[in-house]
C-alpha cells in the first residue's frame, strides 16, 4: 500500500500527474483546485519569508537561538549577523525573484485552451521542479549587478503593480456583492424564507457599517484637531448613504430589478472598514493641552504595551494574507472574469439559491481517477481549461508586487518592520483612502451603465 503511495506522490513531484495527498480518507479534489492550491502554497511560503525577513524580532531570536550564527553568515558571505538576507531590499530581491516566476508562467500559459497540451502538462504538475526554479529565481535576486538602480527601478515597478492588483480586489468585491443577492433572491419564489435571510444579512451589514462609521468618530476625531479624519468620515459616511439610495431609486430598479440594499451594505462595511485602516495608517497628530503636547485620534491598542502591539499586527497580517490569497484565486474564475460586466435583468434557469454559493463550482461534470492508494483526483478538464492558466499567474505575479509593497510599507521602507505594518504613513493613508472611492465608483458604475446603455444589457 505504500510503495503505490509514494509512487503517486513522485509522480505528482517529478511528472506531470495532478498534485494529490496520501490519505485515501482525504475528501476529492479537482486537478483545477489542487493546482491552483499548489501554486498558492509556493506564494505564501515566499510571502512568509518575506515577513520574516522583516522583522527584527524574529532576527533577534534567529541570532541568539541558532548556534554559528555569526559562522555561518561569514560563511555565506551575507554580512555581518545576515544582514543583506534581511530588510526592505532582501524582500524587493526575493519578491522580483518571485515575481519573475509567475511572470514566466504568464507568458509560458497564454492561449492555452486545453490541459492535454504540453504546457498545460507543466503548468499542471512537476512541482518538485517548479519549486526548485522559484527557489532559484528567489536567490538570484541578490546576485543582481549595480542593485542600488535595479532597487530604485523595481519600486516604481512594485507600486504600479500593486495599485493595480487593489483594482482587482476592488472589482471582485463589487462581482461577489452582485452575485450574492443574485444568487439569494433566485430562491425567494421557491421558499420565502429567503426573504428573511436577504433582510437579516442586510440589516446586520448595516448595523456594522454604521457601528464602525460611530466609533470611528468617538476615537478618531478630536474637537482641536484631525480635520482630515472629520472630512473623510463624513465623505465616505455620505456617499454610503448615496450609493444605497441610488441601488434601491426607482431609475435604477427599472433597469436592474435584481439591484438592492445587499450589495450597499456589502460595500458600506468594506468602505468602513477601508476608512478604518486608513485613519490607523495615518500618521498621529498632537495638540498641546496643560503645556503638554497629547497625542489624538489614535486608537486605544497603541497604549504603548507589547502586547497589544503584537496581537494587532498579527491580525492585521493575517488579514493581508487572507485578501490576498482570495484576490489570486477567486479571481481566475470565470464567474470572476467578468468581474466588472453587470447582471442582466434575468436569472439563470439553473440558479439554486446556496448559503454557501461562492464555494459552488462552475462546472459539475467530472471523471474520478483513484490515485495508487491516495486520494481521488476529479479531472474536471477533459475537455478543456476550467480557467485561464495565463490570467492566473498574472494576478500572482500582481500579487507579488502587492505583498512587495505592504510588507515594506510602501514608499516610507527604509524605517519598515514587519512590527510596525500598521503604523501611519502618508502613503499608506491615501493609498486605502483612494481605495474607498475606488470601491464606491466600481460600485456606481455597475448600478447606473445598464441605464445609460440599455441596449447592451436588455436580456
Amino acid at each position: 500500500m505504500c510503495a503505490p503511495c509514494c509512487l503517486s506522490q513522485l509522480a505528482c513531484c517529478c511528472g506531470s500527474a495532478a498534485c494529490s495527498l496520501c490519505c485515501g480518507c482525504c475528501p476529492k479534489i479537482k486537478q483545477s483546485t489542487s493546482t491552483r492550491f499548489m501554486y498558492a502554497l509556493f506564494f505564501m511560503l515566499v510571502t512568509v519569508t518575506c515577513v520574516i525577513m522583516m522583522s527584527p524580532t524574529v532576527e533577534t531570536a534567529m541570532r541568539e537561538h541558532i548556534p554559528f550564527f555569526t559562522e555561518m553568515c561569514n560563511k555565506l558571505n551575507a554580512g555581518e549577523n545576515c544582514s543583506t538576507l534581511v530588510g526592505y531590499s532582501a524582500v524587493y530581491k526575493v519578491c522580483f525573484g518571485m515575481a519573475c516566476f509567475f511572470f514566466f508562467f504568464f507568458v509560458f500559459t497564454i492561449h492555452v485552451r486545453t490541459s492535454t497540451g504540453c504546457r498545460a502538462a507543466v503548468h499542471n504538475g512537476f512541482w518538485f521542479f517548479k519549486f526548485v526554479a522559484l527557489l532559484a529565481c528567489c536567490a538570484g535576486g541578490f546576485f543582481l549587478p549595480n542593485q542600488e538602480k535595479f532597487l530604485e527601478v523595481w519600486r516604481y515597478v512594485g507600486a504600479a503593480g500593486g495599485f493595480l492588483f487593489i483594482i482587482i480586489q476592488l472589482m471582485l468585491l463589487v462581482q461577489f456583492a452582485h452575485r450574492w443577492n443574485q444568487n439569494w433572491s433566485s430562491g425567494v419564489k421557491y421558499n420565502k424564507i429567503w426573504y428573511a435571510a436577504l433582510a437579516l444579512v442586510t440589516l446586520v451589514l448595516f448595523s456594522v457599517a454604521v457601528g464602525a462609521l460611530v466609533f470611528m468618530i468617538v476615537f478618531y476625531t478630536d474637537p482641536e484637531a484631525c480635520f482630515l479624519n472629520k472630512l473623510f468620515l463624513g465623505v465616505n459616511g455620505g456617499l454610503c448613504l448615496v450609493v444605497s439610495l441610488l441601488a434601491i431609486s426607482p431609475c435604477i430598479q427599472t433597469f436592474q430589478p435584481t439591484s438592492g440594499l445587499l450589495q450597499s451594505a456589502i460595500i458600506s462595511v468594506y468602505v468602513m472598514y477601508l476608512t478604518f485602516s486608513a485613519l490607523a495608517s495615518k500618521p498621529v497628530e498632537m495638540v498641546e493641552r496643560n503645556g503638554k503636547n497629547v497625542t489624538v485620534c489614535v486608537f486605544p491598542y497603541k497604549s504603548g504595551l507589547q502586547s497589544d502591539t503584537n496581537i494587532v499586527t498579527g491580525v492585521g497580517t493575517v488579514i493581508l494574507f487572507g485578501c490576498i490569497l482570495y484576490s489570486c484565486l477567486i479571481s481566475t474564475t470565470k464567474r470572476s472574469s467578468t468581474a466588472l460586466q453587470v447582471y442582466r435583468n434575468d436569472m439563470p434557469e439553473n440558479e439554486r439559491a446556496r448559503c454557501c454559493f461562492c464555494c459552488v463550482d462552475d462546472t459539475e461534470d467530472y471523471d474520478d481517477e483513484k490515485t495508487a492508494g491516495g486520494q481521488n483526483v476529479k479531472y474536471d478538464e477533459r475537455d478543456g481549461t476550467i480557467y485561464s492558466y495565463c490570467y492566473f499567474h498574472f494576478v500572482f505575479f500582481l500579487g507579488s508586487l502587492y505583498v512587495m509593497m505592504t510588507v515594506t510599507n510602501w514608499f516610507h521602507y527604509e524605517n519598515a518592520k514587519i512590527e510596525r505594518l500598521l503604523e501611519g504613513s502618508w502613503s499608506v493613508f491615501w493609498i486605502k483612502m483612494a481605495s474607498c472611492w475606488v470601491c464606491l465608483f466600481l460600485y456606481m458604475w455597475t448600478l447606473v451603465v445598464p441605464m445609460l446603455f440599455p441596449k447592451r444589457f436588455q436580456a
